[in-house]
């Protein structure tokens, strides 16, 4: 019997990387899973397939974050296949690293509206359900929060505002028995890392040099954990970052 049978997750950018990896563990335990995407329905649909190939439910569905409408047609969407939401993981994200004087206002708004507005919005629209008393969220933060790291100033910013978030949304959704909490996940090998150029390098090797455990994580390594904070196990820890890193913070 899985942990989370009975329950409805929506993940957030699940379609690649870190957010599959999680679609895939809260379905292990039995949760029925919504796989959010933004522009990529291929990838999203064969992680859909590849639950339901293990006896999973899971469902693919199109939706901006940094969109209120999106949002709303998002929980819509999964309400309809599955009923009301119990686990909201905010995962969707993008990043570009550069220094200081390339940040436009464009990238500022492209890096905050889908990193934190996305987090916002869509925290709102879980805990607006009628039956949103208990239940859980879950933040996708970085090791970034954790030390000073040049050119990466609007990255680190908007994960740092996550963290911001977990801890008061925490105190502000405690009496309704929502518990938020974040994880800060280390460097791992996923699409989007892959597409910067960076594994194979000595840039990696460096990376590597300094985790304790020897290796870049795997997105099979942060499913687990929002698994277990999404699960009764967990039913005491609320407002907490909890480092997935192999040893790096």
């Amino acid at each position: 019997m899985g942990k989370l049978n009975g329950k409805v997750a929506v993940v957030t950018g699940a379609g690649k990387g870190i957010g599959a990896g999680i679609a895939a563990a809260l379905a292990a335990e039995g949760a029925a899973v919504t796989v959010n995407y933004a522009h990529d329905a291929a990838t999203a649909d064969t992680v859909v397939e590849t639950i339901r190939k293990n006896a999973g439910r899971a469902i693919a569905v199109k939706a901006d974050v940094s969109r209120p409408d999106d949002v709303a047609a998002l929980f819509a969407l999964t309400r309809e296949a599955f009923g009301p939401v119990d686990i909201l993981v905010n995962n969707a994200g993008v990043f570009r690293f550069g220094p200081l004087e390339s940040i436009t206002v464009a990238e500022f708004h492209r890096h905050f509206d889908t990193n934190v507005l996305g987090t916002l919005l869509a925290s709102q629209e879980f805990a607006n359900q009628r039956e949103a008393d208990g239940g859980n969220i879950i933040n996708i933060t970085s090791v970034g929060v954790s030390f000073a790291q040049p050119n990466a100033s609007l990255y680190t910013s908007t994960k740092t505002a996550q963290v911001g978030l977990t801890r008061t949304l925490s105190v502000e959704l405690a009496p309704r028995g929502i518990r938020v909490n974040a994880i800060a996940a280390g460097l791992a090998d996923t699409e989007g890392v892959r597409a910067t150029g960076l594994i194979g390098t000595d840039a990696e090797r460096a990376l590597v040099a300094q985790i304790p455990l020897g290796r870049i994580g795997v997105p099979e390594d942060i499913g687990p954990v929002a698994a277990f904070l999404a699960s009764d196990d967990a039913r005491w820890i609320t407002g907490d970052t909890l480092f997935a890193t192999g040893g790096q913070y």
